[in-house]
């Protein structure tokens, strides 16, 4: 029984969560991502704790690195599919 509820749902939130963490590893400038909050951005900037977006011509924001939900065309994400 156990070994059935672990396939079922441990397995893929474990995926999920190290997929996420590899993403998030692999920032770098230029890159292009969205937000939790449904922000589309361009990283100009980025350290270990938060990340500068440009979302328009002259307009940056600052979010937590841990706030980026993906990055548009991320490779392991098309591995998945």
């Amino acid at each position: 029984m156990f070994v059935v509820f672990y396939f079922i749902l441990i397995r893929p939130q474990q995926k999920k969560q190290k997929s996420q963490r590899e993403m998030l590893q692999a920032l770098k400038t230029g890159d292009q991502i969205i937000t939790t909050g449904g922000l589309f951005g361009t990283i100009v900037d980025i350290n270990e704790q938060k990340i500068t977006l440009r979302i328009a011509d002259n307009v940056k924001v600052e979010v937590g690195r841990s706030f980026v939900a993906s990055r548009v065309g991320w490779e392991g994400e098309k591995k998945k599919a």
